[in-house]
């Protein structure tokens, strides 16, 4: 892993702020080691970051391809999404993260980022009753827990005509 070092620290420069720096950086290293899925997450990673996101969707599709560690496959199943969110393929950005739920069922983040896809295809009561169902299962909040039982009842009545 020759490149992994230099990935490193070309990921620590960009958390200190120099994004638009570090893609020239990152290109040169992917031409190096063209077939590096944690080079083509950080790229596509980058892209997005910049709001990029068309140029973002081929390196997330080959990172998930090429196979990246659990840590990692997660976070770019969700950047994926994104980007496809952006590009107007909502449809697809459902499929990928209700595949990213079965993969991962305890990152539940990738329920959040599923309600805004399903919200922005159209499917109000779906969105809203994932956000809750999320809520109810995640939340420590007491009164969350006071009223999860009444919350539950009505995230599955969404959809229905009229809530009495």
């Amino acid at each position: 892993m020759e490149w992994k070092s230099e990935l490193d620290a070309i990921v620590g420069a960009r958390h200190g702020g120099q994004i638009s720096s570090v893609l020239d950086l990152l290109k040169g290293l992917d031409a190096r080691f063209p077939h590096v899925a944690e080079i083509q997450h950080q790229l596509a990673w980058t892209y997005e970051s910049l709001g990029r996101e068309a140029e973002a969707l081929p390196h997330y599709e080959n990172a998930v391809a090429l196979g990246l560690p659990p840590n990692e496959a997660s976070g770019a199943l969700i950047g994926l999404s994104s980007s496809l969110r952006q590009a107007g393929k909502v449809e697809r950005a459902v499929d990928v993260l209700r595949s990213a739920q079965r993969q991962f069922p305890a990152n539940r983040e990738i329920d959040a980022f599923l309600a805004l896809a399903l919200h922005q295809l159209g499917d109000h009561a779906g969105a809203v009753r994932l956000l809750l169902t999320t809520l109810i299962e995640t939340s420590e909040d007491v009164g969350i827990a006071a009223y999860q039982r009444d919350l539950r009842y009505r995230a599955n009545r969404l959809g229905e005509s009229r809530e009495k």
